[in-house]
Order: C-alpha cells, then structure tokens, then sequence
C-alpha cells in the first residue's frame, strides 16, 4: 500500500463525514422539536460511545497520556463556553448566541477527534493492508453520526443541507492529513495519540452530557431521549470495539 493509496483512503473517510447531513434533507420548517431533539439524543449517545472508544484505546496505551488528555478536553469545553459566553453578539451566518456557542464547540472537538482518527489510519496500514481496510472502513461509518452531529446544530437553524455537509467534511480534514505522518511511522505522532485520544473524549463527554442530553430531555419525552441516547450509544461503542482491533 502506497503513501498516496492511504491518503486518499483516509480522504475517503472523511468524506464520509458529509452522509451524516443526509437524515437532514427530510427536515421541514415547522418540524416537531421532539423530533429533532431524539435526533439530538441520538448523536449524543454517539458521542458518548465514540468517547468510551477513545478512552479505553488510550488507556491501552498509556493510562496517565490519556488522562492528561482527558484533563485538558474538559477544560477546552469550559474554557470555551466560558469565553464564548462573554460574547452575546457572537454569530456564525444566521446562528447567533448559544446555538453559535454550541455550533463551534461541536465543530472544534470533531476537528481535534479527527486528528486522533486520521493517526489511526496511518498506523493501522502501516501494520497491514488489509487490518488497514478494516479500520479506515469502520471509522468511515464511526463519522457518519459525527457529521449529524455538526449537521443538527445547523441545519435546524437556517442552514442548508449541503453547507452543513461541507462543514461535516471540513471537520474531518485532518484525517488524510495525519495519516501521511502516522504511516510513515513519526514517533512523536504516535506517543502524542493517547493524549490525543483522552482530548477528544473528555471534550465529547462533557458536551454531549453536560449539554447535549439535558437540552434534548428538556425538549422530548424522557423515554425518547434516553432511547435515542442509549441506541446511539451502543452503536457507536460497537463501532468502536471493531476499531480497536
């Protein structure tokens, strides 16, 4: 497998991020909030589930990087929404005040979450072609319920489908862009990974606990939430048992 076979591959699976817009070409004006807020639920147990992945993969690697990680995650949410905050007049196109705040952080963390995922690849076809097909594959779908993620933040709000896509892929740039690095097997690459790892988690976590579920049972029945929640969940922590391999 060449260095330009597994950039495209890795282009590929951020490519993917973009289908995760698609769910949204049904949405309407006017559509029920329960509906967009077990949509909501759905990507948060995503999240959630993408996170415990992340985590336990680290911990594989090193317990205390990971942590460090973790540590630095939570703290980039608070910062940020802390900062963010103090701007009322903080708008992105037609999304202003807490829906801008919320757009941006989501959209940061998948960023930072695709680095870890496009280091994943490299290394992964750099111990083998085919393991490598297994797990640019499986992080191909891992990104489709990430860019709904982005998507819901968006679209509900007067965006349209096609930029909140574009937006979705633009989050997962990073991933061909490690892969080059990662395969070529940069030691520094590698020994940053679990911090890496225990970043993204701990930022997902904290928003998609601390912010995303509360909103979403605010909005919908407690039943619909926490289902939406749990099925996103597990889906994802199944993805990410697959990616661990």
């Amino acid at each position: 497998m060449s260095l330009v076979e597994v950039v495209l591959i890795a282009a590929g699976t951020a490519a993917a991020t973009g289908l995760g817009a698609v769910p949204l070409l049904f949405y309407r004006e006017g559509m029920k909030r329960s509906t967009v807020a077990i949509a909501s639920a759905v990507a948060a147990g995503s999240m959630t589930g993408a996170s415990v992945g992340l985590l336990y993969e680290g911990a594989r690697v090193s317990g205390v990087r990971t942590a460090v990680g973790v540590v630095l995650g939570a703290a980039f949410v608070l910062f940020s929404n802390r900062f963010f905050g103090g701007h009322e007049d903080l708008h992105i196109g037609v999304l202003k005040g807490a829906g801008a705040r919320r757009a941006i952080l989501i959209i940061a963390i998948m960023t930072v979450h695709s680095i870890t995922e496009g280091v994943g690849v490299g290394v992964s076809f750099a111990d083998g072609e085919k393991i490598g097909l297994v797990i640019a594959i499986a992080i191909a779908i891992h990104n489709i319920p990430e860019g709904l993620a982005i998507s819901l933040t968006l679209v509900p709000n007067g965006y349209s489908v096609t930029t909140a896509a574009l937006w979705s892929v633009a989050s997962s740039l990073p991933q061909p862009i490690m892969a080059i690095p990662a395969f070529l097997g940069v030691r520094v690459v590698t020994s940053l990974l679990p911090v890496g790892m225990g970043f993204a988690g701990g930022a997902m976590l904290w928003l998609a606990l601390g912010y995303m579920l509360p909103q979403s049972l605010h909005e919908t029945r407690p039943l619909g939430a926490v289902g939406g929640f749990l099925s996103g969940a597990v889906v994802m922590i199944v993805l990410a048992v697959l990616i661990g391999f």
